[in-house]
């Protein structure tokens, strides 16, 4: 079959400029002329002939603008969703956004968020097996909401309208939300009816009655067993539910930011800031100060100590990323070389007198702590007090001339939520050693006065302890940072501005999973501003190679990132990926710095409230 011919081309018309090639198609030149003129192209024809799209691959610079801007913006094309496997060998979900642009569907970018779940420590086979298999489901129906429905669902849309996909995200999962309600409430009914069943067997046979122990002094010893406990602590609140498949909606609200970021040609911190700043690109922005993992001595270590989950480097305000980073791997080698002769069966060099080195010479040494690394990233450390890993620090800062709470500070993940026995009531913070509510506190103050350099305790408590929370603010909130982090596991319950279950502290950890969306972080960060309240942007325990968490950080502007220990794959690529930003934001003369540390003097704010309500009904009394 014979091709058709193209229409012939019209006869050409004289350059623009001199020099330029002459355009063939008199609607080109009307568009050039208004694109020269600086006009915005109304009144430009709807479409072009054939051959005057052959015309146009000559164009380029302020013409190929122009044209260009003529075209549809980019829409969302496809969404896949696919599982793969994180730092820690989990599964978890990867999303993959496809875009029309000018006519053509082009890949434009892909994201991966952890899994909801912690990794389990010292846990059981069965516990193990149990969390494999939760992880597994949750991401297999994350991929069936994604390619069933939320891709047909998101079709279209533009990925620059990020409130519009949030809003749907949020509307269908709050739908998938209720029917798991109602599946739930389905599945107590029918477990109610078998209870039901299964006493009417069993009533026909004589059953001997339950008769009390004979004797009072059985009784008294019963007594004394309950009274175990001294003082009772709050139970523990029920784990927030977490529905299976809702990582879907948090990772395509990433992918959809970072698709608008690629299509926009920007980075994605500057399309987060821009979007915080209602689509005003920020004239200064301010690097987040890493929170850098050097130990773990928490319940996995060899030693007794279970308390510091995480000791972290925090670098002054006034060092960069690239200075801090350098500061924390010179501190790190440091301790490399203290430890080294634990590994071969010898004392280590410590700051302890020679007779209690004789004194413990006959003793087993530790295990070899150098060839292990946790899944945070960092050197995990066997110890038998609270003062051993801060020392081993404190030794390695003075090895190369540093000072503690000048040239660098420390911070310490307590994860107190993991500590406690509920059968005894009490924190399980060293081996044998079990404390209080009361005595943590005490413990907390006589540490950070014994080692002032510490500025910041994460979970230094159970969430549940509230009132030790307030003691602790009292004492010890004009001296440091006191987080917490797992009392705000999801972040999208807490933008009521109630503060729902969050004790009195300085600050938030904040993470992205789950069913977290990108407006859920910018409304948290708002929030959390409005009430002055220090952000921290963490990362989750199972992390995976995608940097965006870092360009979240400083779109967000959070005064901290804490992204665990230089080492890891998928974590030294977020650290890469900060020094990137920071270098780019210094080229382009908006890097600002940073402010000095500024702790929370709670007692003097009740104070000032409480003469601002005084005032305040003085002048209710007067008005009246």
């Amino acid at each position: 079959m014979q091709q058709e011919a193209l229409p012939p081309l019209p006869p050409p018309l004289p350059a623009v400029f001199p020099g330029e090639t002459p355009l063939a198609c008199p609607q080109i030149w009307e568009g050039l002329s208004r694109a020269r003129q600086g006009k915005d192209g109304r009144g430009a024809p709807p479409s072009l002939p054939h051959c005057c799209k052959l015309q146009l691959g000559k164009l380029g610079g302020r013409e190929a603008n122009y044209f260009s801007k003529l075209s549809k913006p980019p829409v969302i094309s496809r969404i896949v969703g696919r599982k793969v496997i994180d730092g820690t060998g989990h599964p978890t979900l990867e999303v993959k956004v496809s875009c029309r642009i000018m006519n053509y569907d082009k890949s434009i970018c892909s994201s991966i968020i952890s899994s909801h779940a912690e990794i389990l420590e010292n846990a059981s086979s069965e516990a193990v097996d149990a969390d494999e298999k939760e992880r597994h489901e949750s991401v297999n129906i994350a991929i069936e909401w994604i390619n069933a429905s939320l891709d047909e669902l998101l079709n279209g849309l533009q990925p620059t309208d990020q409130n519009k996909v949030d809003e749907l995200l949020g509307e269908y999962f709050r739908k998938k939300a209720e029917e798991e309600k109602e599946e739930e409430k389905i599945r107590e009914v029918e477990k109610e009816k078998e209870k039901e069943k299964e006493p009417q067997e069993v009533v026909f046979p004589p059953s001997t009655p339950v008769t009390g122990p004979s004797g009072k002094k059985k009784q008294a010893k019963q007594g004394k067993r309950i009274s175990v406990v001294e003082n009772t602590v709050p139970p523990e609140e029920p784990a927030e539910p977490v529905i299976k498949g809702s990582m879907a909606i948090g990772c395509i609200s990433l992918a959809v930011a970072k698709a608008a970021a690629t299509t926009s040609d920007m980075p994605l911190y500057l399309q987060i800031a821009s979007i915080k700043h209602n689509q005003d690109l920020p004239k200064e922005l301010i690097m987040p100060l890493p929170m850098i993992t050097l130990l773990s001595s928490g319940k996995s270590s060899p030693g007794k100590l279970n308390l510091m989950k995480e000791v972290m480097f925090i670098p002054p305000a006034w060092l960069t990323v690239k200075q801090g980073v350098e500061r924390s791997l010179d501190i790190h080698k440091q301790i490399m070389k203290l430890l080294e002769p634990m590994c071969k069966g010898q004392p280590s060099p410590s700051t302890e007198s020679k007779k209690s080195a004789v004194r413990d010479a006959g003793k087993k040494a530790p295990p070899p702590v150098t060839k292990r690394s946790s899944h945070l990233g960092c050197i995990v450390t066997g110890n038998d007090t609270l003062e051993q890993p801060l020392t081993l620090i404190q030794m390695a800062c003075t090895n190369i001339g540093l000072e503690l709470g000048t040239d660098l500070y420390l911070g310490i993940n307590c994860a107190a939520h993991e500590l406690m026995d509920y059968n005894k009531g009490k924190y399980d913070v060293l081996f044998g050693t079990l404390k209080n509510p009361d005595e943590m506190v005490d413990m907390y103050v006589n540490l950070i006065n014994k080692f002032p350099s510490i500025v910041a305790l994460i979970d230094p408590l159970r969430k549940e302890d509230a009132q030790q929370w307030e003691n602790l603010c009292s004492n010890l909130g004009s001296k440091c940072y006191l987080f917490a982090e797992h009392a705000c596991r999801s972040i999208s319950k807490h933008l009521d501005g109630q503060k729902k279950n969050v004790p009195k502290c300085s600050g938030l950890v904040v993470k992205y999973n789950n069913e977290t969306k990108i407006s859920d972080l910018l409304e948290t960060t708002k929030l959390l501003d409005g009430l002055k309240y220090v952000s921290v942007f963490g990362s989750s325990d199972g992390e995976s190679s995608d940097d965006s968490l870092v360009d979240l950080a400083v779109g967000l502007g959070t005064r901290f990132i804490k992204l665990g220990g230089l080492s890891r794959g998928e974590r030294v690529t977020k650290y890469n990926r900060l020094l990137a930003i920071e270098e780019e934001l210094g080229k382009n003369g908006i890097l600002c710095a940073r402010d000095e540390y500024e702790f929370i003097d709670f007692i003097e704010d009740e104070q000032e409230e409480e003469e601002e309500e005084f005032d305040c009904s003085d002048l209710a009394v007067e008005i009246a």
